[in-house]
């Protein structure tokens, strides 16, 4: 069958005034090329590329510019990292140090460092009588002349992968106990290898062609510092067809080099986005109803009882608050977006200026101590997992970086993996997870590394209700066996209720209520977390008798606070009653209203129901009571709540 042609859309034709302009740049670009392809002798090519002269010459090259490379990547990689990573003062100078020997003249460049390192120089005098080293008219000039103005693309192309890579990962790692050193070597490199490999190639290339710097500070010495683009500015003189047949040589490598990057420099379109993201975009989302997950092994080894490590924590700066607990409490952290709840975690990590903890773990002070000594592990919202690594050697990062032998790490990653219930997934790569998965992958390695002080954002947000469920159960029996302390971070009331022992409330950085889930369900202080838990929260100033509501009515209570105090009123939706016409009887509490939004909550159904008289106010009927009352969008009600149903709490 014929396909239909191709119709280009109406805005897809490109503006003839930008066309035309664009096609020249490329014709100009081109010719050149053009030119040497076309006056290239074919017939004497191997002749001219064998020829003694130019062997030695692409020998010296090859010399001169791994050597350069290897130079750049000694010290361009770790100013890379510094320029990435860590603030200092004249930073944009250094950063401008580096750019120069790219917009630098080349023979600038020559006698720069004909002034700095040369027999009359700054620093050539001392290196000829200290050490007897002489640069100008030696290789090893060539080999500083081709880093100096080769250096900087590698610096450039790391320095912008290493800013694609967001921190999170190495702060992961370095709290699973990895060192600098290590985290730099195991996690930062081989996920920003990319820019790496493209900046080092890009190096080489330039130290391969370079010719200004080289002749001006080195000379042209046949064997010595005669590298290839020299010796084609000797046979321009001599022999044009030998000079266009070692050009042709160099624009091949060029060429091969700048195909290989496949746009990683030149910025052609890609996929730039985090590892993280990515990984995420590639995993197929969890199923709506998976299978169970598999029991843990009955043969996996009886963990020994866990050494106790209370905690003391003093935090101050934007989160102020002062935290104890004991050994094997489990605290959730709930609050509203931007209460301090992830700046308490990073406090207690020392990852964070925004807070300083004074930290106490068992008998050991550890605020003074960088993150990968203080034993706190740490499980970021989104796992964090490293993408180059396996599921197993993720879980087994921690115990790895503590000096397990790896056999031993990874016996004890794997049995983590089978409780969490992703054993049979350990060979994975982590964009070969669903998110379900990466999720209990990342908590399997926070707890499979041993740590005094446990810290978990949103640690199930990512799975789906039958998953969550059972890895909360999962989850719980860990904690109870946990010898240290776990901090929750949650929006989930049921987690918060069903993992925690206590519950700590963050509103503006400082605590409102550090209570058991008990307390908090029934006595919420705080209006967020009385809608957290499904409960209209309004509040107000007391009243002899009741509340004087913020927004503008009154609230009639049973038991009022002492007149003047800053209170919350909390009512339960099922405690709203609902009628179509104004109500008789014992309600204290009656106001018209209009139905605005309608939504299911398993059984019932909620009302969202607005009214100039008191606040916004949610209700919860039966689908029968509302085909009873003829409750639809828009429907004018009248809403009424007993006093004894509205329990009022200071604040």
């Amino acid at each position: 069958m014929k396909r239909p042609a191709l119709r280009r859309t109406p805005g897809a034709r490109a503006p003839l005034l930008l066309t035309v302009p664009a096609l020249l740049a490329v014709a100009f670009l081109m010719l050149p090329l053009v030119g040497i392809l076309a006056r290239t002798s074919w017939g004497e090519l191997g002749d001219h590329l064998t020829a003694e002269a130019t062997t030695e010459a692409l020998r010296l090259s090859l010399l001169v510019s791994l050597w350069a490379l290897g130079l750049s990547l000694l010290f361009g990689v770790p100013l890379a990292w510094l320029l990435a990573r860590v603030p200092f003062p004249g930073k944009a100078f250094v950063r401008s140090l580096v750019l120069l020997p790219m917009v630098l003249p080349p023979t600038v460049g020559g006698v720069a460092l004909l002034l700095a390192f040369g027999r009359r120089g700054l620093l050539g005098p001392w290196l000829e009588d200290t050490f007897g080293v002489t640069l100008p008219f030696h290789t090893s000039g060539a080999v500083l002349a081709a880093t100096f103005v080769a250096m900087p693309f590698l610096v450039i192309s790391l320095e912008g992968a290493l800013g694609g890579l967001r921190p999170r990962y190495e702060e992961t790692a370095a709290s699973l106990g990895a060192s600098p050193i290590r985290v730099f070597l195991t996690v930062t490199l081989p996920m920003v290898a990319p820019g790496l490999i493209a900046g080092a190639a890009l190096t080489w290339a330039r130290a391969l062609g370079e010719f200004g710097a080289t002749i001006t500070f080195a000379g042209n010495l046949p064997g010595t510092t005669q590298t290839l683009p020299l010796q084609v500015y000797l046979l321009l003189q001599d022999s044009p067809e030998a000079a266009t047949s070692v050009s042709l040589l160099l624009l091949a490598i060029a060429m091969i080099v700048l195909i290989a990057l496949r746009g990683r420099w030149t910025g052609t379109p890609g996929d730039h986005r985090d590892p993280a993201s990515r990984a995420a975009a590639a995993r197929p989302e969890d199923p709506a109803a998976p299978a169970p997950l598999p029991e843990p092994a009955p043969g996996l080894p009886r963990k020994s009882a866990p050494e106790p490590w209370p905690l003391h924590a003093d935090v101050t700066g934007f989160t102020r608050l002062t935290l104890d607990a004991g050994p094997g409490t489990t605290i959730a952290v709930v609050g509203p977006n931007g209460a301090g709840k992830t700046t308490l975690l990073r406090a207690l990590l020392g990852l964070t200026p925004r807070a300083h903890a004074e930290l106490r773990l068992g008998d050991d002070d550890v605020t003074g101590l960088p993150p990968h000594h203080r034993g706190v592990a740490w499980v970021p919202q989104d796992g964090a997992l490293f993408p180059h690594l396996s599921a197993l050697t993720n879980t087994a990062y921690g115990l790895r970086a503590h000096g397990v032998p790896r056999a031993e790490a990874r016996r004890e990653a794997q049995d983590w993996l089978d409780r969490l219930g992703v054993g049979q997934l350990a060979h994975r790569k982590p964009a070969q997870l669903s998110g379900g998965q990466a999720q209990r992958v990342a908590l399997a390695r926070a707890l499979a590394a041993r740590p005094r002080l446990l810290l978990l954002d949103e640690p199930l947000a990512a799975l789906d209700q039958t998953t969550r469920a059972r890895v909360r159960h999962t989850l719980r029996g860990h904690l109870a066996e946990f010898g240290g302390v776990c901090l929750i971070v949650t929006h989930d009331p049921v987690e918060a209720v069903s993992l925690a022992d206590r519950v700590l409330v963050l509103e503006d950085g400082r605590a409102l209520q550090d209570e058991p889930p008990a307390e908090v369900t029934r006595h919420p202080r705080s209006p967020w977390v009385a809608r957290m838990l499904g409960r209209n929260a309004w509040p107000g100033t007391a009243t002899a008798d009741g509340l004087a509501l913020e927004g503008g009515g009154h609230l009639v209570v049973a038991e009022p606070l002492p007149a003047g105090t800053d209170a919350l009123a909390v009512i339960a939706p099922e405690a709203v009653s609902v009628h179509r016409e104004r109500p008789t009887g014992s309600p204290r509490n009656v106001w018209p209203g209009t139905v605005r939004e309608i939504t299911s909550g398993g059984s019932r159904l909620r009302l969202l129901i607005t009214s100039d008289e008191a606040p916004d106010l949610v209700a919860e009927i039966t689908p029968g009571a509302a085909a009873e009352l003829g409750i639809a969008d828009g429907s004018a009600v009248w809403t009424s709540v007993k006093a004894t149903e509205a329990t009022v709490v200071p604040l």
